[in-house]
């Protein structure tokens, strides 16, 4: 698919942060964005990569009402050689297909997309920060846009990939957070979208975020909807626990996301020679690890905050102390390996790096707008 370039000239473009100490998460966006739309008589067409700006849409439209959309979430890292690293993309997008499927949406061509995200981080590559724990954060997304109150699946769909630079995830950075063991709400059941990356799978965690945060917890530690018996995930991260020597995780069963985290998590844990187990892991076995001695670490994964220690571990209204409620050796050799491999800092045994060079500087005149990639 030739993908139109509307490169926004000099005089518009967005200021630069210049203090890359104060990112923050999710706030600051590039100069550029790409959309495509899909129907079906079409299929994907009118690729475009164009100016930041508003989406135009009616008021009528499908996801507005029925909440027909999917994202991804994704990184690029400043290597040392000033290339610029991608983590396992392929795996994202091929997630984003299995969201679409779900969802009743058309999938994408990994390939295209994949094009787009190198041609939109080539136009931005001066948005990649260079400061140490900084990245730019990729976020591919869809949604149904035909105008139709009615319950149906949209046969007009947008796609639109924005970047912006990043720091840390979590006001704490690397430092332990603490969770709140939610017993109040449920995020996801048997046949739901817990395994989807829609906005519904999120939204239905917002309120419980809000009454952990007030009680002064980080983030929800969510239970499984049918018997409030056995961990899922946390809101923005899948949860792992090292109990009596072994990494311990809740198995994918459709209600926790596949995080291409965790996965790498895993796999790097088996390299090492470190026991797996994906399994149910009801919260009574935690609290019993933990009267036992044998609950040594627990700590999240994700794309954003890639290894979160957990320093505390509320439940029932009591506080329960992780390990020594510091960083444990294991999620420490864990975020440093997986943050080595990310900025090429250390070897990739996995093949997980994409990298994508930043352009040269032009010595001669520049490609009129609208040039095709």
């Amino acid at each position: 698919m030739d993908i139109r370039i509307d490169e926004v000239p000099l005089a518009e473009r967005r200021p630069k942060p210049t203090d890359e100490s104060a990112l923050g998460f999710g706030k600051i966006f590039s100069d550029h964005m790409f959309t495509m739309r899909w129907k079906p008589d079409k299929g994907w067409h009118d690729a475009v990569i164009s100016k930041y700006g508003p989406i135009p849409m009616a008021p009528a439209s499908l996801v507005l009402h029925y909440g027909q959309t999917i994202f991804e979430g994704l990184k690029a890292y400043r290597a040392k050689d000033d290339a610029i690293n991608l983590f396992r993309p392929y795996k994202n997008f091929e997630r984003m297909n299995a969201s679409a499927k779900r969802l009743d949406m058309p999938p994408v061509d990994v390939e295209v997309t994949m094009q787009a995200v190198r041609t939109l981080i080539g136009l931005d590559h001066e948005w990649v920060p260079r400061s140490k724990g900084t990245s730019l954060y990729i976020r591919p997304f869809m949604f149904g846009a035909e105008p139709y109150v009615g319950l149906k699946s949209s046969s007009d769909v947008m796609m639109i990939i924005i970047i912006g630079p990043v720091g840390a995830y979590y006001p704490e950075g690397f430092n332990p957070v603490s969770l709140q063991v939610c017993e109040k709400y449920s995020r996801a059941g048997p046949g739901g979208l817990g395994a989807v990356k829609t906005a519904a799978n999120y939204a239905a965690s917002l309120l419980a975020e809000k009454e952990a945060k007030q009680a002064g917890y980080t983030q929800v530690l969510w239970l499984d909807a049918a018997q409030r018996k056995f961990l899922e995930e946390v809101g923005s991260m899948n949860i792992l626990l090292k109990i009596d020597g072994k990494l311990i995780t809740p198995a994918l069963g459709g209600t926790i996301l596949s995080g291409v985290t965790r996965d790498s998590v895993l796999q790097l844990a088996k390299s090492w020679g470190i026991g797996v187990e994906e399994r149910a892991i009801a919260i009574d076995e935690v609290l019993a690890a933990h009267k036992s001695g044998k609950l040594e670490e627990m700590f999240g994964a994700g794309t954003a905050a890639v290894i979160s220690p957990v320093a505390t571990m509320n439940y029932k209204g009591q506080d329960y102390k992780v390990g020594s409620g510091k960083t444990g050796p294991l999620a420490q050799r864990l975020f440093d390996e997986l943050t080595g491999i990310q900025y090429g800092l250390r070897p990739d045994p996995f093949n997980w790096i994409y990298q994508v060079r930043a352009p040269q500087k032009k010595t001669k005149t520049p490609m009129p707008s609208s040039a095709a990639v």
